[in-house]
C-alpha cells in the first residue's frame, strides 16, 4: 500500500509539473550549407515529424537560441509523459495484485 501511495504521489507531482511547461516544439536543429562542398552560405534548419509527415523549416540565426530552448522543453515534456505512463502501468499492476 505504501508503494502504491508513493507511486501515485510521484504521478501527481509530475502531472502538476506539466502545468509549468513553457513553449515547446518537436524537432532537431541543424546547421546546413547551401554549398556543402565549400561550406559556404550557412543556414539553420529545423526538422520534425508531426501527424506522420516530415517537415523542415528555415530558422533565422537570431531565433536559434529560442528554438533550442523550445526543443529542450519538448524533450523534457516527453520524458515526463513517458515517466507518467510507466508509473500508471506500475500502479495499475499493483492494484490488480
Amino acid at each position: 500500500m505504501a508503494r502504491r501511495n508513493k507511486i501515485e504521489g510521484e504521478i501527481a507531482g509530475l502531472l502538476s509539473s506539466l502545468a509549468q511547461t513553457g513553449p515547446m516544439r518537436p524537432g532537431s536543429l541543424s546547421r546546413q550549407f547551401r554549398n556543402p562542398d565549400e561550406r559556404k552560405t550557412p543556414f539553420w534548419q529545423l526538422s520534425y515529424t508531426m501527424g506522420g509527415k516530415s517537415r523542415s523549416e528555415y530558422v533565422r540565426a537570431a531565433d536559434v537560441p529560442r528554438i533550442r530552448t523550445e526543443i529542450a522543453e519538448y524533450r523534457r515534456f516527453m520524458r515526463k509523459i513517458a515517466r507518467i505512463v510507466a508509473l500508471c502501468v506500475k500502479a495499475s499492476r499493483q492494484r490488480r495484485s
